[in-house]
């Protein structure tokens, strides 16, 4: 069986779109969802998913206590999906090329310290982009820099705020991520 850690911070729409996703696959995944905030909807979504849950501290994630949990469960990859803190360099030096993220853009446009959610659409918006998209991508030591793994881009030359950039970019999201994270699965097989 394949096992993936999901690293979410918010809402956790991706969170449950990729547990669905694997759930009518002939993929067989277990997950649990970790999170920094104890108060953010993804445990919600984790208690009707009946999905195994961490909750931690930043200064819990820096020091061994989430590292500890992720060698017990031993996961096959560690996706972040929504997860804001930067993720600390002895658990990617520990999983080496098995976490990824996904970007609500077109890295290396509108990455880094503070660009993301609706940062990154107000930014797409004010520049007057015609496009954007995103990008799914390895973890490193800095914000957004990692390996590109996919990108898909969409027009968005009719939407008018913020919010609607944002609606074509959770298509994409929930269209890609889980196929995405499910090639990097059945590859390594």
């Amino acid at each position: 069986m394949k096992k993936i850690a999901l690293f979410a911070s918010g809402s956790g729409s991706n969170v449950e779109n990729i547990i669905h996703y694997f759930r009518t696959k002939n993929v067989s995944v277990a997950f649990k969802i970790y999170g920094n905030n104890p108060h953010a909807f993804v445990f919600e979504r984790a208690k009707k998913l009946a999905v195994d849950t961490y909750t931690f501290t930043k200064s819990e994630l820096q020091a061994s206590f989430v590292l500890d949990s992720l060698q017990a469960f031993q996961p096959d990859w560690i996706v972040l999906a929504g997860f804001l803190l930067k993720f600390p360099e002895h658990i990617i030096h520990a999983y080496p090329n098995k976490v990824i993220n996904i970007h609500p853009a077109l890295l290396p446009k509108y990455g880094g310290k503070g660009m993301y959610g609706m940062h990154v659409h107000q930014a797409v918006l004010d520049n007057k982009e015609k496009a954007t998209g995103i990008t799914i991508h390895y973890v490193n030591e800095h914000y957004d820099e990692g390996g590109i793994i996919f990108q898909q881009s969409v027009n968005i030359e009719d939407c008018k705020t913020a919010d609607e950039i944002a609606d074509k970019i959770h298509v994409l999201e929930h269209h890609y991520f889980p196929e995405i994270i499910e090639q990097l699965l059945t590859r390594n097989t």
